[in-house]
């Protein structure tokens, strides 16, 4: 359901588009928070458009179709935004690795730390640079979610980092 959502979304805020364009416009916003390729987007906006929540506008050449949001599918938007209670339980090969990581030696357990703490550095750069380089003259389109993503990296970087000097400590290590 959550990709037939984002997908209502973008067609909300750009307007009409093509699934090309879609996806494209999904690897660059929605992709750092929900993940699906052009593989996933096309067959869903058939889908959608024979549910009635989108519709095609125009055909073009090699069956290029642009859809269009119908008023149907804004009310599913807003109905699932301010009705819909989101599921908070998810998969997270980080967490369960912190569950077990007492599996390890504690100098594999750091180093597994540390190195995710490298991970979560770079991915906060790239995160922080979209930052800065957005247009602050559009929508504000996702500014609220790279600002959550921003804060969550930030937030399990320092974790792995903490936790790893911990558990160095523990066993009496120390790191230069």
């Amino acid at each position: 359901m959550s990709l037939r959502i984002a997908l209502l979304g973008l067609l909300t805020v750009t307007g009409p588009a093509s699934g090309y364009d879609l996806t494209k416009l999904f690897e660059r916003s929605i992709n750092y928070a929900w993940q699906a390729g052009h593989s996933q987007i096309y067959p869903e906006l058939n889908k959608m458009a024979a549910d009635g929540w989108v519709a095609v506008e125009q055909e073009g050449p090699r069956g290029r179709k642009t859809y269009a949001i119908t008023d149907e599918g804004a009310r599913e938007l807003r109905r699932w935004l301010l009705e819909k209670e989101p599921s908070r339980s998810y998969r997270d090969e980080g967490l369960l690795r912190a569950f077990l990581l007492p599996t390890l030696e504690p100098h594999e357990a750091a180093a597994l730390l540390r190195t995710e703490a490298d991970a979560y550095t770079a991915k906060l750069a790239h995160l922080e640079a979209l930052w800065e380089s957005r247009d602050r003259k559009e929508s504000g389109f996702g500014d609220h979610a790279l600002d959550l993503g921003i804060r969550k990296t930030r937030t399990v970087r320092d974790w792995a980092a903490d936790t790893a000097a911990t558990i160095e400590e523990s066993v009496g290590e120390t790191r230069p």
